[in-house]
């Protein structure tokens, strides 16, 4: 599915802006704001290979992350804790979402995002082994929209990034999944959202 023209791409996003506001993030396990990004989803053809500034929002499945949908991202540390808080607006109503922490910034492709964030990394990629892809060892922000497509998430974790390794937050078509050789998967990588994780 492709737009046309950027007029098609204008007349969507101002629908969307008709949207009600994006949800307050809360702040996850306190400490002080470090990090922030938010945006409005473009579809990926917006994302020219030489861009020299792509879109920081991307979305690769429109009808499940409509153009348009919302997204905010903020990164609190405190001494030794990372919280990640996501806040949407715009997804579909009802519905459970998969998101993550991803260690590459997003591209035209969904992979272009690389694997999850992993505080001790797997030896063994793709990590599907509960030992490592499990909630207290990557950034997991799963979601369930209210009515109106609006959600929040926050992740809590006593160690912090490292720098340069974590780049942006995916949306997955499903819940994350927690079995041995599932773990960690959540479907289909639906949108990507840039972030600088510091």
């Amino acid at each position: 599915m492709k737009f046309r023209s950027k007029a098609s791409v204008s007349a969507v996003l101002a629908a969307a802006a008709l949207l009600a506001m994006p949800p307050t993030v809360a702040s996850a396990g306190g400490g002080s704001p470090v990090g922030r990004a938010e945006g409005r989803f473009l579809p990926s053809s917006y994302f020219p290979p030489d861009a020299v500034f792509p879109p920081a929002a991307v979305t690769y499945d429109w009808t499940k992350v409509p153009v348009g949908t919302h997204i905010t991202v903020v990164e609190r540390t405190g001494a030794r804790t990372t919280g990640v808080e996501l806040a949407v607006s715009g997804l579909l109503p009802n519905r459970v979402y998969g998101a993550h922490a991803h260690t590459k910034p997003c591209g035209r492709a969904p992979e272009d995002a690389g694997p999850h964030y992993q505080h001790i990394k797997d030896p063994h990629q793709p990590s599907t082994d509960p030992a490592y892809a499990n909630a207290a060892n990557e950034v997991w922000l799963d979601l369930t929209t209210d009515a109106r497509g609006r959600a929040v998430a926050e992740s809590t974790h006593d160690w912090r990034f490292r720098r340069g390794e974590a780049r942006s937050v995916v949306i997955h078509d499903h819940g994350t999944m927690t079995d041995p050789g599932d773990a960690g998967t959540a479907g289909a990588r639906l949108a990507c959202l840039t972030v600088p994780f510091v």
